[in-house]
């Protein structure tokens, strides 16, 4: 292995759970979705231990407007697969629509997720 290679996959940045999960929502979104905000709040109970993500996702453009109408039918019952992760729910908590000037939705939703294991 070169002196470069080796560089390359030391300084190589680890995706977090949140990044994972935030690179599911937009491709389930169809990659019509930007990310506008993501909070993760830490939880845990007596048996189980997680994090709590809330985010704002941006649907910009008539196209856009369709696949976040897909994504909102699709969320609660979506398969997500992340390492070390259940997602225990999936929810759309807020959608606001605009048509003028240009149309777009801004779809705020939430996910519950459990360490597995």
């Amino acid at each position: 292995m070169s002196v470069e290679t080796e560089i390359k996959r030391r300084t190589r940045t680890r995706r977090s759970t949140g990044d994972r999960l935030r690179e599911a929502l937009v491709a389930l979104s169809g990659h019509h979705a930007q990310v506008i905000t993501h909070s993760e709040k830490a939880w845990a109970s007596i048996t189980f231990a997680g994090t709590r993500h809330s985010f704002a996702l941006l649907f910009a453009g008539a196209q856009a407007v369709e696949a976040g109408e897909q994504f909102i039918a699709e969320l609660d019952e979506h398969e997500f697969a992340l390492p070390g992760q259940l997602v225990a729910d999936a929810s759309v908590i807020e959608v606001e629509h605009r048509v003028v000037p240009d149309p777009r939705i801004v779809v705020q939703c939430e996910l519950l997720l459990l360490e597995d294991g």
